[in-house]
């Protein structure tokens, strides 16, 4: 029972973590940053950081975390699986409009793509991304997929799904931070410097923090054993809620 209990504890605090990931970068850019629009103005940039925490971090790190809940170890895993592989869908084609968005910003303001640490991490965590979808849905989903294949490549994709969060997340981070480095230039264009500390790096700082709050939240329900869903053949002393069947 406490292990039920300390799990949707853990899983509650995660959900509220990422919903405040979503207000905060969307109350940093239309707040601060002027609002939303798909017309290569400041504006158009804008919408790159929403989706890339809304994909890439909290709907990525949910997706992971979907075998996880107790309550549906007793039933079949097929819906769990599509659930899974649908919400990294969701994930991937938001990412997608995220990157589309600040290269569009960029070529319509002649700015040069690619060149940044940040933008480098970035585009190879949505290349691996792509690849470990891919992987997935080929080894997991498919039905001629032979089931020693599954087991072989389980754990990979396993360990390559806690990486690409990481990786997301350091994307995500250095994203705010170049951002505010390049907005708040002090007296050149109007606003307090970055170092003056005012209350738009105040909602962006926070939003660093919340996005890495919320991925030691999901690193901990992946990482926590007891938490995994039991399987046919699952060792003793795992825990496993009552009525479990081994469907």
């Amino acid at each position: 029972m406490r292990g039920i209990v300390a799990f949707y504890l853990t899983y509650m605090l995660c959900l509220i973590l990422g919903i405040i990931c979503v207000a905060l970068v969307v109350h940093w850019n239309y707040s601060y940053r002027g609002g939303f629009a798909w017309d290569g103005s400041a504006k158009h940039f804008n919408w790159h950081p929403v989706f890339m925490v809304t994909g890439m971090v909290v709907l990525y790190g949910n997706a992971a975390i979907v075998y996880r809940i107790p309550l549906t170890w007793g039933h079949n895993k097929l819906p769990w699986k599509l659930l899974h592989a649908g919400l990294l869908l969701l994930s991937f084609i938001l990412s997608v409009i995220g990157l589309c968005a600040v290269f569009n910003y960029h070529n319509a303001n002649h700015i040069s793509n690619l060149y940044s640490l940040h933008s480098w991490v970035g585009i190879c965590t949505t290349a691996l991304f792509t690849a470990q979808w891919v992987m997935g849905f080929t080894a997991f989903l498919l039905p001629c997929t032979p089931i020693s294949a599954r087991a072989f490549i389980k754990p990979t994709h396993v360990w390559m799904g806690g990486i690409i969060l990481v990786l997301s997340i350091v994307s995500c981070i250095s994203g705010i931070n170049e951002k505010l480095f390049f907005a708040l230039k002090g007296n050149t264009n109007g606003t307090l410097p970055y170092s003056a500390l005012p209350p738009e790096a105040i909602t962006a700082n926070s939003l660093g923090v919340i996005i890495v709050a919320f991925g030691l939240v999901v690193l901990k329900i992946l990482s926590n054993q007891i938490w995994h869903r039991p399987e046919p053949g699952y060792e003793e002393g795992v825990y496993q809620p009552l009525g479990y069947d081994g469907s």
